[in-house]
């Protein structure tokens, strides 16, 4: 498979402090890859720069066959990004918010009202369509944060925590949508707390103070670690 995400000794200081430290890895076409570990670990600060959101202090990153240093702007056009917070309006109804997403990744406005019919009656939101976002449940809103971050069918979506918060029905729900995206090509890389969802990702690495300390296929990791759940691989990682 076509590798679309690549990372040679990526690095980001903060002043005295290393956040991410020379981390390497790759990720593939229509691949779930999890990035794992724990508050401060340096996730969230690696995703910014393979967004185009973050300058790198060293090493280097290619997304999309796209230098994000160099090329930042260009990055940003092959990707979806659902940010750990809510990142829709809420003061908004749904049909505006994706009429207004639609206009900033560049749709046309008879392919916004396309998209719109479509999304609204997969998700099944015809009947909330003209109430404000701020009014729904947060499973829904998740849910709709990330069918309009794939709206402009980018080629990866980055998904930073987009679980966080939400019932196990709701979890479960919005990991159909995952692997839907997955299954029709699109790369997902997804940032998470819940052990139990890095056993629903292709492959894992796990980062631990700014380094990544192990990456492979879950089954490998159980193995690799003689254990038969991915939190006692964390645990272990994260205790040294």
């Amino acid at each position: 498979m076509a590798i679309v995400i690549q990372t040679d000794r990526l690095t980001r200081t903060f002043g005295a402090f290393t956040a991410v430290d020379a981390i390497t890895f790759e990720v593939h076409t229509g691949e779930i890859f999890g990035f794992l570990g724990a508050n401060g670990a340096g996730k969230t600060t690696a995703l910014k720069m393979l967004t185009g959101l973050l300058t790198p202090s060293g090493g280097s990153a290619t997304v999309a066959g796209f230098d994000v240093w160099k090329y930042p702007d260009q990055v940003k056009r092959h990707i979806g990004y659902m940010s750990q917070k809510f990142s829709l309006y809420e003061d908004l109804t749904v049909r505006e918010n994706i009429r207004l997403y639609g206009g900033i990744y560049g749709l046309k406005l008879h392919a916004i009202k396309e998209k719109t019919s479509v999304l609204l009656q997969k998700l099944d939101l015809e009947a909330e369509a003209d109430k404000l976002v701020g009014s729904l449940p947060l499973g829904w809103k998740q849910k709709l944060a990330f069918s309009v971050a794939l709206l402009h069918e980018p080629r990866i979506v980055f998904l930073d925590e987009p679980t966080s918060g939400v019932d196990p029905l709701t979890r479960r729900q919005f990991w159909e949508l995952i692997y839907e995206a997955a299954q029709q090509g699109v790369t997902v890389m997804i940032t998470t707390h819940y052990m139990d969802e890095a056993e629903y990702c292709d492959r894992v690495s796990i980062m631990v103070d700014g380094r990544i300390q192990a990456l492979d296929t879950p089954r490998m990791l159980k193995q690799q670690f003689e254990t038969d759940n991915m939190d006692e691989v964390f645990r272990r990682l994260a205790r040294g």
